[in-house]
């Protein structure tokens, strides 16, 4: 389990997160949702550690990543894996160097056992005879399944994910997003995804944090979100095509049912 307390940050005077408290519950898929500028991205860098807070607490399994030495943070780190928006792939290494990278730069293990862990993860992710192709001679979805494989390698127990499906066509969205939640559910991992992609809120929302303005706005599932009462949350959702065609079925549904009374 992630814990973030009482965070606080500020760029320039600015503060772009006010006293942020939340849970990223373990095993689950955890969205953290927002509009631009609405602190989610800061939230998520700080928990990875590439943002110091200027105030709280991240605790992961209880231990503050705050008040760690080099050496305990290094572990805490192995056990992160992480796919970035842009796949932020080495376009200069084909897709198995891409993969074994993390295994180069954290292991010792022999490069038949990288080799073997590479090969496998691959696989996982339904990638298998892309080995020795560079990140340009293969599609945007393949590139992102590579991401995937290479944040999965070192078996990680934290998996955060920067806008997984951005740049990407709505079906292959969903198979990424559908990909993410077997994984997660297959390693038991603890999953945080930034995201504004509605389909993926409902698709993958097991527990969602709202974020406006660098404020906490709400906290529950994809199964509450529909239901909520929270006027910035739904001016948020039902912007977007998917949650206002739900609302208009919905209402019909509801007139239907009064019309047969």
């Amino acid at each position: 389990m992630i814990e973030v307390k009482n965070i606080r940050k500020s760029f320039g005077g600015k503060t772009v997160l006010h006293e942020v408290s939340a849970i990223m519950e373990p095993g689950k898929t955890n969205l953290i949702i927002g509009a631009s500028g609405s602190g989610k991205t800061v939230l998520m860098k700080c928990m990875v550690g590439l943002v110091k807070p200027d105030a709280g607490q991240i605790l992961y399994e209880g231990k503050d990543i705050m008040t760690l030495d080099e050496k305990d943070l290094k572990i805490i780190r192995q056990e992160i894996g992480m796919l970035f928006q842009g796949s932020a792939l080495f376009d200069s290494m084909t897709v198995e160097r891409n993969v074994k990278f993390p295994l180069d730069m954290f292991t010792k293990n022999t490069h038949g056992e990288k080799m073997k862990r590479v090969d496998e993860v691959l696989a996982r992710v339904n990638l298998t005879g892309v080995n020795k192709k560079f990140p340009a001679e293969i599609s945007g979805g393949m590139k992102k399944r590579v991401a995937l494989a290479r944040a999965l390698v070192l078996n990680p127990k934290y998996l955060f994910c920067d806008e997984p499906n951005s740049g990407l066509d709505p079906q292959t969205s969903l198979v990424i997003d559908k990909l993410i939640n077997e994984l997660t559910d297959e390693f038991k991992m603890t999953t945080i995804i930034n995201t504004h992609d509605m389909n993926t809120v409902m698709e993958s929302g097991d527990h969602i944090v709202f974020m406006q303005h660098g404020i906490k706005q709400w906290e529950g599932s994809n199964k509450d979100i529909i239901f909520s009462d929270n006027e910035s949350l739904n001016n948020f959702i039902f912007a977007s095509d998917f949650f206002q065609k739900a609302k208009d079925a919905s209402k019909l549904e509801a007139a239907h049912l009064k019309n047969k009374a």
